[in-house]
């Protein structure tokens, strides 16, 4: 006769399963982060280029059959391929642009680390191509004055490092952790609420590429459409190599309170670890769009902009369920 059965052995519970940020990761294999490699990126340049071609040819026999028929439609015809191919042509012209821009505030970011072992003279020279970037921003005007005043004061390069990262990082760095927050609670809130299918996928991944979009601008970056992309796939690289993406229950913990987490549907739990990875992405993203790395100013703490993007949220949630308010 069997022996009586050992709950501990038990599945868990469908609605209690621990959540495990599945919208977030989905949304990370979308971007195409650690496939194809070298082969998958000859592959598509293979077929956008043959993709190119074809339509390059229908397009040519498509105006000269107008052009043989009707010369006034060919003409039309040809005249918009023209305005076409300009627009195209200068779409890729700002794609290229932005690019370069990525490019030099990851050199700047270097330099700026080396700066800290050289002179004086190089850390001015860093300094002031830090500082030309923001010389157009009305935003940052104080904040350049002030650095203006103090830099002259100063003898020494960390010293003179340190003087530019408090005053011009500091504001951009304020900007963009609220739009940490914010893409996180935009996360969270749609994980928790809406119970359709690849809903919560879709919000992950749209806001989190228009938060890594804002973090390029907000730090001078300006990147384009495939900009962002590319920018995005490098901040889940980044991830993905540091071994970020893991969140631990520690910070589920800190982050939503002892217990909480128990009396909450499955969905608030996916929300609440969605938001988190949000946070943690966006982190990732300050630091690899800052043109100078973190020193003086400390890193944010995932653990704080979780917490005071979602708090809020989810303890209105669970007041609401506890005195039997409808919705």
């Amino acid at each position: 006769m069997a022996g009586p059965a050992d709950p501990g052995l038990a599945p868990p519970v469908p609605e209690a399963a621990a959540a495990n940020g599945q919208a977030m990761q989905i949304a990370m294999r979308a971007t195409g982060v650690g496939q194809g490699g070298g082969l998958g990126r000859l592959a598509a340049w293979v077929f956008a280029a043959l993709f190119t071609f074809v339509l390059s040819v229908a397009a040519w026999n498509f105006v000269n059959g107008l052009l043989a028929s009707n010369a006034l439609l060919g003409a039309v015809a040809f005249g918009l391929i023209l305005l076409a191919s300009l627009l195209a042509l200068i779409l890729g012209l700002r794609e290229w642009l932005a690019y370069l821009r990525l490019g030099r505030i990851e050199g700047l970011r270097d330099r700026a680390a080396r700066a800290r072992a050289g002179d004086l003279a190089e850390a001015r020279a860093t300094v002031d191509a830090v500082a030309r970037i923001y010389a157009g921003r009305e935003d940052l005007a104080w904040a350049r004055a002030r650095f203006g005043e103090r830099r002259a004061q100063v003898m020494d390069a960390d010293a003179l490092l340190d003087l530019a990262e408090t005053e011009l990082m500091a504001p951009l760095d304020q900007a963009a952790r609220r739009s940490i927050e914010t893409a996180a609670r935009q996360v969270a809130t749609v994980t928790a609420l809406v119970p359709m299918a690849l809903a919560d996928v879709a919000a992950a991944l749209f806001s989190n590429l228009r938060m890594v979009r804002q973090m390029a601008q907000i730090y001078g970056g300006r990147s384009g459409s495939l900009g962002s992309w590319r920018l995005m796939r490098r901040v889940f690289s980044h991830l993905v190599a540091t071994g970020a993406v893991a969140l631990t229950d520690d910070l589920i913990g800190s982050v939503a309170g002892g217990g909480i987490l128990s009396k909450l549907s499955r969905r608030f739990g996916e929300g609440l670890v969605n938001g988190a990875l949000t946070a943690r992405v966006g982190v990732a993203a300050m630091e690899l769009c800052r043109p100078m790395p973190f020193h003086t100013l400390p890193k944010p703490k995932v653990t704080n902009l979780v917490g005071r993007a979602l708090a809020g949220v989810f303890e209105r949630d669970e007041a609401d369920a506890g005195s039997g308010k409808p919705d």
